[in-house]
């Protein structure tokens, strides 16, 4: 690949390959450069830093993993249908992600680890589409709660078992999906307006 033609996809994908074949400790932007076929000036065109890389290969890996939550948020099904298919739609995405690629999973842990003002971001979106569905439940008088934000990060942080990579080493336990459809029952529960 010439410099010319080098785009900040190819780089990104190119990273995703050496993290995986070196880990994020051992992987450099030379590294990266190599596998390119360019010089690590062409790299550093399009990301100044290796921060700043690994961070948009971080973002990267997070979009993709969370790919349809957005719009199952958007969706017009009931709100409590709604909240249980997104729940059960990132802790499928999360848990898919750490078996089926445990070494993979382990390296964007630890590049999570490192920036976080890529996982805030992240969370905030996250956040944003569970108060939508909260939002979307107290106007057809579904769910109850003064303010759907603070609901939304509540729901967020009591569901955390299912979704933060802390948490990976127990997603492949045999009762895990009991108690994931426990906690999901508590918080809608929880959220229901009263009759």
């Amino acid at each position: 690949m010439s410099a010319g033609t080098l785009t900040a996809e190819a780089i990104l994908a190119a990273t995703e390959e050496v993290l995986r074949r070196y880990g994020p400790a051992k992987a450099t932007v030379v590294d990266v450069a190599r596998a390119l076929g360019v010089s690590h000036g062409s790299v550093y065109r399009h990301f100044p830093t290796k921060a700043a890389l690994r961070a948009a290969v971080t973002r990267r890996w997070l979009e993709r993993t969370h790919e349809g939550l957005a719009e199952i948020a958007a969706g017009d099904s009931p709100a409590p249908a709604r909240l249980r298919d997104w729940l059960t739609a990132l802790f499928a995405a999360k848990r898919r992600k750490a078996l089926d690629d445990p070494e993979l999973f382990a390296t964007y842990s630890v590049l999570v680890g490192e920036d976080d003002g890529v996982i805030a971001e992240h969370v905030g979106h996250l956040a944003e589409q569970l108060t939508r569905i909260i939002a979307g439940g107290i106007a057809e008088g579904t769910f109850a709660a003064a303010e759907p934000a603070v609901a939304a990060r509540a729901v967020f942080d009591a569901t955390g078992r299912f979704h933060n990579p802390v948490y990976a080493a127990e997603w492949s336990a045999p009762d895990i999906e009991a108690a994931f459809e426990a906690v999901c029952s508590l918080v809608i529960a929880g959220l229901r307006a009263p009759r």
